[in-house]
């Protein structure tokens, strides 16, 4: 392995190479036609979003090269943010994890964990509208700090470039209740060594836990879709995504509490759908995968 090449991840797994693996999109016909429609629909009801971002180079995270990225708009101060506090009515609500204020700021991107919010958690609650009979709020989205007890209002969480956080010791006692009581943690926007750092904040919380690399087979990726090829393309970075799961007692049989998507980044997909400015086929399959997500965690 070259240096310019990401380290993977520890821990077992089928090790295959995945160079000439591309997202190809929905599988079969009507699933393609009806994320078409959905992402109509958000693409209407998204009129906060201003013109498509430029290209600009920029190194990538450990990958040795450089990337065609888009210039993002900063995202929100934390306590500017709005919208935090959806009032639970039964409906679905996308929450995502807070962390900070010592995260990593991104030069003029804001913080770590807010990267692609608000947009992707609401375009993800649209889509879950158009196309699943869950009923989702599409107007706003919660943030929480792992600390607050509100988590447990939530069954699934989602965290954002984890390779910067750090967990406080309340965190971790929350974070692994909420686990153990049946949550369901989603890690996504992390690439090459970054993963070590999750890995180790993490274990404060679940030290018992042991990462298993899944593949395309398992049931959290053919839950609602069955995902033709789950190997979605990063779009910013030149790296290879793979998937690591958590499972209930270390047993593969069991529930997936904790999966990560590491040299991925499907939420950059569901931020910027309305605008085009990614290709429609791994845009389609980044949300077929967010679905399945969704899906899984609120039935296991």
């Amino acid at each position: 392995m070259t240096p310019d090449q990401p380290q993977p991840p520890p821990g077992p797994g089928p090790g295959r190479d995945r160079e000439d693996r591309r997202a190809r999109g929905p599988a079969g016909g009507p699933p393609a036609v009806r994320i078409a429609i959905a992402l109509a629909a958000a693409a209407a009801s998204l009129a906060s979003l201003g013109p498509a971002p430029s290209r600009v180079p920029r190194p990538t995270d450990g990958s040795g090269g450089s990337a065609a990225v888009c210039r993002l708009p900063a995202p929100p101060e934390p306590a500017r943010v709005q919208g935090l506090d959806v009032p639970y009515n039964a409906r679905f609500t996308f929450t995502r994890v807070r962390y900070g204020p010592s995260g990593f700021r991104r030069r003029g991107w804001g913080s770590a964990w807010a990267h692609d919010y608000p947009d992707a958690d609401r375009n993800l609650q649209t889509i879950l509208a158009e196309m699943t009979a869950l009923v989702p709020n599409t107007t706003g989205s919660n943030v929480v700090d792992l600390e607050d007890r509100a988590i447990f209002r939530s069954p699934i969480l989602y965290m954002s470039e984890p390779g910067y956080w750090s967990i406080t010791q309340a965190g971790a006692e929350n974070l692994r209740a909420f686990l153990l009581k049946g949550g369901f943690l989603i890690f996504d926007d992390f690439e090459a060594e970054q993963w070590h750092n999750m890995a180790a904040q993490v274990a404060r919380a679940l030290p018992e836990g042991e990462w298993v690399e899944i593949d395309g087979t398992h049931p959290v990726f053919q839950g609602f879709f069955a995902v033709e090829d789950i190997y979605v393309p990063h779009p910013l970075v030149r790296v290879h995504p793979a998937y690591y799961a958590i499972f209930e007692d270390n047993d593969p049989g069991r529930r997936i509490m904790v999966v990560a998507n590491h040299n991925a980044d499907l939420a950059e997909y569901w931020e910027w759908s309305a605008q085009g400015y990614f290709p429609v086929d791994p845009t389609n399959a980044a949300y077929q995968l967010g679905v399945n997500y969704i899906i899984y965690g609120m039935t296991h």
